[in-house]
């Protein structure tokens, strides 16, 4: 048997089982969260009435009791002026240091925390704090149009599997794009945008990467 990587925890008898780093993450979560809110003046209640969330839920998120799904970190995000992307990269903790110059962020295939990204599908966040990229994977993608979503950060996509269309409210008008595989779209901060599957939803994966635009989350990026 080869040997294993260096640096890379056996998910059988290492020291950090997936659950085990599913729950550091939900924690650094909830810290963040709770951070920002702080930092924004905000109670948990104000929070709740900003975000349209009931208090109970951001309470148990906060102390990292409950994983949340894209609509809802969106929601929060928005309430303390930032991206959920940008939650989620300080929910992966700070890059590993590989050279004292050079920050590295290793993410495995199957690890990272899932977050629940639309009524099917589900988000996999492959960034960490401290980058100027937030890169997410993304599978599986609800068969209708759901919620708008929209953030300072452009923000790139690039179809790996399946087909989506990606629905656009721009400065000149509504647009609508059909993608399949190996194509990419591209659209400047604050474009609301959504995206429905074409065809069979369980088949769809797709890469998007936002970039840091100076949220109050990317203020904290080294705070860690």
């Amino acid at each position: 048997m080869p040997a294993q990587s260096a640096g890379r925890k056996d998910r059988t008898t290492g020291t950090k089982s997936q659950a085990d780093l599913d729950m550091a993450m939900r924690t650094e979560l909830g810290a963040a969260i709770r951070r920002l809110r702080k930092e924004g003046g905000l109670t948990l209640v104000e929070l709740a009435e900003r975000s349209e969330l009931s208090h109970p839920f951001l309470s148990q998120l906060e102390r990292g009791l409950a994983r949340p799904s894209m609509q809802s970190l969106h929601r929060i995000a928005r309430a303390l002026g930032t991206s959920q992307q940008a939650l989620l990269a300080l929910s992966a903790g700070p890059p590993a240091t590989g050279r004292a110059e050079e920050g590295v962020h290793l993410v495995r295939s199957g690890e990272g925390m899932p977050v629940a990204a639309s009524s099917s599908g589900v988000a996999r966040v492959l960034g960490a704090a401290g980058f100027a990229v937030h890169p997410v994977e993304f599978t599986r993608a609800p068969s209708v149009f759901e919620e708008y979503y929209d953030h300072a950060g452009d923000e790139f996509l690039y179809v790996v599997d399946g087909a989506i269309e990606v629905d656009l409210k721009t400065s000149r008008g509504q647009q609508v794009h059909r993608l399949g595989p190996g194509d990419s779209l591209c659209y400047t901060g604050r474009t609301p945008h959504r995206w429905r599957a074409v065809g069979d939803a369980d088949c769809v994966r797709v890469l998007m990467v936002q970039n840091v635009a100076g949220s109050p989350a990317e203020a904290h990026g080294d705070a860690k």
